[in-house]
């Protein structure tokens, strides 16, 4: 995907598992970048349209070895060419400043010393899910506790000095981003990621707040991640 001049090459890695609805829409918003970007998705097996439509965009396609988040953005960060890495879930929408904001933090030397992350939005009029918003905004900044479906933007370099994700079913971005503010500090990119709003909607907001906070206690304290992905996702 050759575009106009030498810039620092992004790459794009998003891991899919059935996600035929939603991948279409995020690749319309990829796809306004303007400089050279490789553009990987990771499918766990999936079985409705996913791989047909990232074929026809002749996107890089990785067949994960396993249905696992953690192993699949592992994988595809360690198939990347890029002097940076863009980590997206398949069901994000991204705000219309995001080359900019993105273009503004590459060009800067110094962004290599930190991982940057989106502002989490969901598009719909529920005052629930603006309380959600800021209180998501609220961990992110002074917890510096940022969640995988914000997006992560890091530089090779720094993503390979913490290790990088881990083969987890859950808790992978948890895992990455306790390791990244251990050597540096997560910022802002200033820029709203949409998330899709029916895996909220379907559900009592503090009632799975709870539920996820029960999670992360039990997995802090060395729980099994199977048992722990079962329950998260019963």
């Amino acid at each position: 995907m050759a575009r106009l001049q030498k810039f620092p090459n992004l790459s794009i890695i998003i891991p899919t598992l059935n996600e035929a609805n939603h991948l279409p829409l995020l690749l319309a918003d990829l796809h306004s970048w303007p400089y050279d970007f490789d553009l990987t998705i990771v499918d766990g097996g999936s079985t409705d349209l996913t791989i047909s439509i990232a074929q026809i965009q002749r996107l890089n396609i990785i067949n994960s070895l396993k249905r696992n988040r953690g192993y699949q953005l592992r994988t595809g960060a360690s198939k990347a060419n890029g002097d940076w890495l863009l980590f997206l879930h398949a069901d994000s929408r991204l705000g219309p400043r995001w080359v900019k904001r993105l273009f503004k933090i590459l060009a800067n030397k110094t962004s290599e010393n930190f991982a940057w992350y989106f502002d989490f939005k969901i598009k719909k009029d529920n005052i629930e899910f603006r309380f959600l918003e800021m209180a998501v905004a609220l961990r992110s900044h002074f917890l510096q506790k940022p969640y995988g479906d914000q997006g992560l933007l890091i530089h090779k370099n720094l993503y390979n000095k913490t290790g990088g994700f881990s083969s987890l079913k859950i808790m992978e971005d948890i895992d990455l981003i306790k390791r990244i503010t251990e050597m540096t500090k997560v910022k802002r990119i200033k820029e709203n990621i949409y998330t899709d709003d029916i895996k909220w909607s379907n559900s009592n907001i503090i009632k799975r707040a709870i539920k996820n906070a029960k999670l992360r206690r039990k997995w802090r304290m060395g729980h099994d991640i199977d048992d722990l992905s079962k329950e998260y996702y019963s």
